[in-house]
């Protein structure tokens, strides 16, 4: 059985097919047409680290993501990972291969899905709160979908925002506060315990897309922030584990996938997209790569 690489993985793997192929998956999710239990977590106490188990069965392909988290690492990334894809037909084990740039990309592309869903059509301004690896990957996502003609950068590290601004010719913002208003689209991919978005700052039709908290005890967003549509990935998944909706006690109002099914319509009011990241959408992407893989090996 082969191991794919990170790098093989990115030879593999572009924006143009997984956008597509990630929102094909939320809608099968929301249909049914996936299997996929709400994650595993293990915590790693001695370690501060997360350990999560994150299955899905879609046709004739199954896998499971075997996911680490460990917030305080410096020489390592905070999020690595493994893909074992499976035949579903027979349980033939069908490939490995690392994780860590899937868990990357997903998850911007379902941003960049709901960037295509839920912002204006003639946004210009995207705040981004937050300087690392979902920083940059949501950037070059969400640029395919829309055009931004001003990009703020917040981060709590000024000396990693100003190099994420200068590598990307954005505007640097001194405070969450100077990214946010005024923005289109605000993305916080920050790692936090306490709201960083406050409701006061936003405008009536801007949208949030909210991933950098995926754990009950933390919050990203405040009760006024929470004060909107709420859409998410899968609602079994995110009564469990978002710290936003237990804490402000919001109602959801659709999985995404239901909305590009067209099974709810688009909401007319504030967007707050909740993004905490599914299965299906890794089994997706790694089926992509696969493919991929086997189109190359008979060409």
């Amino acid at each position: 059985m082969e191991y794919f690489d990170e790098e093989k993985v990115r030879s593999l793997l572009t924006w143009e097919a997984l956008i597509p192929a990630v929102e094909r998956a939320l809608i099968d999710l929301s249909l049914g047409k996936i299997q996929q239990p709400v994650r595993s977590i293990l915590r790693v106490a001695e370690h501060d680290g997360i350990f999560a188990l994150m299955p899905a069965v879609d046709g004739d392909l199954m896998g499971v993501k075997l996911v680490t988290f460990y917030e305080k690492n410096t020489t390592q990334p905070t999020h690595q990972a493994v893909i074992q894809l499976l035949s579903a037909k027979t349980g033939e084990p069908l490939v490995a291969m690392d994780g860590r740039l899937i868990t990357e990309m997903r998850t911007a592309a379902v941003s960049a899905l709901a960037t295509r869903l839920f912002a204006r059509k003639d946004a210009r301004v995207l705040a981004i709160l937050g300087s690392g690896v979902q920083a940059r990957s949501h950037l070059r996502a969400l640029r395919i979908v829309r055009d931004f003609p001003e990009v703020r950068v917040w981060s709590r590290t000024p000396e990693h925002a100003y190099t994420f601004a200068s590598e990307f010719d954005l505007t640097y913002a001194e405070t969450p506060e100077k990214a946010v208003r005024g923005a289109d689209v605000v993305v916080s991919v920050a790692a936090t315990r306490e709201p960083l978005v406050r409701g006061e700052w936003l405008g009536e039709q801007t949208l949030v897309c909210a991933v950098g908290v995926v754990t009950p005890d933390r919050r990203e967003l405040d009760d006024a922030a929470m004060n909107a549509a709420i859409v998410v990935e899968s609602r079994a998944a995110a009564t469990r584990e978002s710290g936003d909706l237990i804490g402000s006690g919001a109602p959801i109002y659709a999985e995404i996938g239901e909305i590009l099914a067209g099974q709810r319509p688009v909401p007319t009011s504030r967007v707050v997209f909740k993004s905490l990241g599914v299965a299906a959408a890794d089994i997706a992407a790694a089926g992509l790569v696969w493919r991929s893989s086997q189109s190359r090996a008979t060409n």
